[in-house]
């Protein structure tokens, strides 16, 4: 039985000794397999290693892209370069073919407002008392530039009535094509103070040049009310406006 005894304790040693080096093997396979503290280090390490290197390029370029794209500011020089490089392209053109019409190129050089490029209408106001309203349009294809104050004649009238000189604009009245200028007649004295009143039923509009000596071009005639309208000698006319209020405050 001593000797049975003797024999099993050696073996049992190794047995216990060989399950020893198998457990230990088992515990380094389980180390270094992904699985253990290791492996929770590598997880947590993922994002750092993607956020320091691997990833952090594609993380900043969509930073720096979505800041472009909806700060505008950011994008706002690029978008605005090909769009200023369009739209100064483009401007000239359009401010040319604009240019062209209203008389700013070569061909279109601007010209005097006169009857042969204009339209002149006169209408009686009812206020201020006793005035008329004087609209020339320009129907030609240029600026026309209004010098002046119109030269009126009602009827057969000899002579011209003079201006008011606290009327005259700070600036020549420019018509482009279709626009219209404007100047109102003090037909005769609102107090009735006014000599040799009468009535007439023709007005013929002369227009001055640019240096204000004389008639140039064509004379306007516009058309009266059929029954004329009464005129005296306190008859006076303001300057070319470009304005309707302006002609109608005097």
């Amino acid at each position: 039985m001593s000797s049975f005894r003797t024999a099993r304790t050696p073996r049992a040693r190794l047995v216990g000794a060989a399950a020893t080096v198998v457990l230990a093997a088992l515990s380094l396979t389980a180390c270094n397999d992904g699985t253990g503290v290791e492996s929770e280090g590598r997880a947590t390490g993922t994002p750092s290693t993607a956020n320091g290197t691997a990833t952090a390029p594609p993380q900043d370029e969509p930073a720096a892209g979505t800041t472009q794209d909806s700060g505008t500011d950011a994008s706002a020089p690029a978008a605005n370069g090909p769009a200023g490089k369009d739209s100064g392209t483009k401007a000239p053109a359009a401010s040319g073919g604009s240019g062209g019409s209203s008389g700013t190129g070569a061909s279109g050089k601007p010209v005097t407002c006169e009857g042969s490029v204009t339209r002149t209408t006169a209408a009686p106001l009812t206020r201020p008392v006793n005035h008329m309203l004087l609209t020339v349009t320009n129907t030609g294809s240029r600026t026309c530039f209004l010098y002046g104050y119109p030269a009126v004649r009602f009827g057969e009238a000899q002579a011209v009535p003079p201006v008011i000189e606290d009327s005259q604009p700070q600036a020549v009245v420019t018509l482009e094509p279709g626009q219209s200028g404007y100047a109102s007649v003090s037909l005769a004295a609102a107090d009735g103070s006014g000599t040799n009143g009468h009535t007439v039923k023709s007005l013929t509009v002369h227009f001055q040049g640019r240096s204000g000596n004389g008639s140039v071009g064509t004379a306007a005639q516009p058309s009266l009310p059929a029954q004329g309208v009464y005129v005296d000698d306190s008859l006076k006319v303001t300057y070319w406006q470009q304005s309707m209020d302006d002609a109608v405050s005097w």
